[in-house]
């Protein structure tokens, strides 16, 4: 029998413990203080309003904010044509149109004059990492959103 087994002995912390594990519990330290720090902030902290930059009267570097406007909400949307995107610009105008799974009949509108927030990823990504951010009404973004798995969404870009 080696010495300590089989005994109610305690056992003997032989050192230091190692680099490794000093790192792994400095790390566990930090995150759990980072989420007592996030579960701690204040209830009544509203973001502020959504901004994304948008063209100016020329289409130069120069950009002007446009805000989420109020009532309004953020939506995505994943265009069956993204080669769309490559028109669009936030601020833009846009008919939300939908294919409903199955196609078996024409496109719905679903949304008009839907303000464009922010066009995301290029027009020839294929991976489906492009997206659309449409500002709509509460009751439209519903719409939206529960449409069925396999729904393909267009846009008409308006004046």
């Amino acid at each position: 029998m080696a010495d300590g087994e089989g005994t109610l002995r305690p056992v003997r912390w032989r050192g230091l413990p190692r680099r490794r594990t000093l790192l792994r519990v400095t790390l566990v330290a930090v995150l759990l203080g980072t989420a007592a720090a996030v579960l701690r902030s204040p209830s009544d902290c509203a973001p502020g309003p959504a901004r994304v930059s948008a063209p100016g009267p020329s289409a130069g570097p120069s950009a002007t904010a446009v805000a989420l406007p109020a009532g309004s909400v953020g939506v995505p949307v994943r265009l069956a044509e993204p080669a769309a995107l490559a028109v669009l610009r936030p601020g833009a105008r846009v008919d939300l149109l939908v294919v409903p799974a199955g196609g078996s009949d024409g496109p719905t509108l679903v949304a008009t004059r839907a303000l464009v927030l922010d066009v995301v990823g290029s027009a020839g990504a294929v991976d489906g990492s492009s997206a659309l951010y449409l500002a709509l009404p509460p009751e439209q973004a519903r719409r939206a959103v529960g449409l069925p798995e396999g729904s393909r969404f267009a846009v008409v870009v308006r004046g």
